[in-house]
């Protein structure tokens, strides 16, 4: 009874935890700690990494674990039993890191990414709580228990997607892939939150409205991937250039950089269509407001990205406020087809 009670509750609460995962991967990406643990579930070997680099080197007369990592002429090197170091390296103590071949700590990217994990793995729990909690549905509305298995499937997925984006060192389409199964699981979970929602609603159905709002949805993931990858052509410039190249990419910008740009005067011209057409056929659909306002922020934080150097957390900013417009329109699309189901 208690489950069933507060089911909502523990819904809203995944939620929101998902949403905090999307926010420490924006850190990440913005502070470049993506490489921050280069194994992945463990960091360097350790469930709590180190804090300094000292920690990762071999030393004469110390205790090494099974898996923990080290840092051997410039290559990452595995322990592969329990063991303590003589006075001299033992190559037969040591087998090399395959996965790939990134060596560099860093310790503020490491505890970023490792903080990124622990998030993670919350939000992950309380997913799985969720849907130990959806049997109480299990008569009445099967599709709550569905979903919701679905969802901790899905997290059990992104874990994955995780591990494969570290072992790629950071592959550009496996971030987007990491990102858009991120707004899956957003979905799956706001889907949940609709078909246990118990309060009527007072909106009114309208045919052209669902699919303006259909469309903003296509028109916004798209958005969320032409993003990924402009961000991407800014971290290759950097890569080449150093930091200056934030300040002077626009000078050469990729094909990307106008089709995102075009896009989001697509976006808002389109949105502002479906915030009058509510307001004049007074359909009643309060959340259009939220979207409007969202895509506001949306643009400034890009347009500060773009033309003032990047300011601090705009990055961030600018990842997180285009997975909460998502999850806003999702939500709208779900109220318009609750409305036409009412007629």
């Amino acid at each position: 009874m208690w489950f069933k009670k507060n089911f909502r509750t523990i819904t809203k609460t995944t939620l929101i935890l998902v949403y905090m995962v999307i926010v420490a991967g924006a850190l990440v990406r913005m502070t470049g700690s993506g490489m921050g643990c280069p194994d992945w579930p463990k960091c360097f070997g350790y469930y709590i990494p180190p804090t300094e680099e000292s920690q990762l080197l071999w030393h004469p007369q110390k205790t090494f674990k099974k898996g923990q990592v080290i840092i051997h002429e410039e290559a990452l090197m595995v322990a592969k039993t329990d063991f303590t170091t003589s006075n001299a390296y033992n190559t037969d103590n040591w087998a090399a890191y395959t996965k790939h071949d990134y060596a560099i700590f860093n310790p503020k990217h490491t505890w970023i990414e490792y903080i990124n994990r622990l998030v993670g793995a919350l939000a992950g729990m309380a997913t799985f709580f969720m849907a130990i909690a959806s049997f109480t549905y299990r008569k009445e509305k099967r599709a709550v228990v569905l979903l919701s298995w679905l969802a901790v499937f899905g997290m059990g997925f992104q874990a994955w997607l995780g591990a494969t984006v570290v072992y790629s060192v950071l592959a550009p389409v496996k971030i987007t892939v990491h990102m858009v199964m991120a707004l899956v699981i957003v979905a799956l979970i706001l889907y949940i939150l609709h078909l246990t929602r118990t309060r009527k609603a007072s909106f009114k159905a309208d045919r052209l409205f669902t699919n303006l709002i259909r469309l903003t949805l296509i028109l916004t993931l798209v958005q969320v991937v032409l993003g990924t990858q402009v961000r991407q052509f800014v971290d290759e410039q950097v890569k080449v250039v150093g930091d200056t190249a934030k300040a002077l990419w626009l000078y050469n910008p990729g094909l990307d950089f106008y089709l995102h740009r075009s896009f989001s005067i697509l976006v808002l011209a389109v949105n502002l269509f479906i915030y009058i057409l509510n307001r004049n056929r007074q359909l009643h659909f309060t959340r259009v407001n939220w979207v409007i306002l969202l895509i506001g922020l949306e643009i400034v934080s890009g347009i500060a990205m773009a033309y003032l150097d990047f300011p601090f957390g705009t990055q961030a900013l600018h990842l997180v406020l285009a997975s909460v417009l998502f999850g806003v329109q999702y939500y709208l699309l779900l109220d318009t087809r609750h409305a036409a189901k009412t007629l």
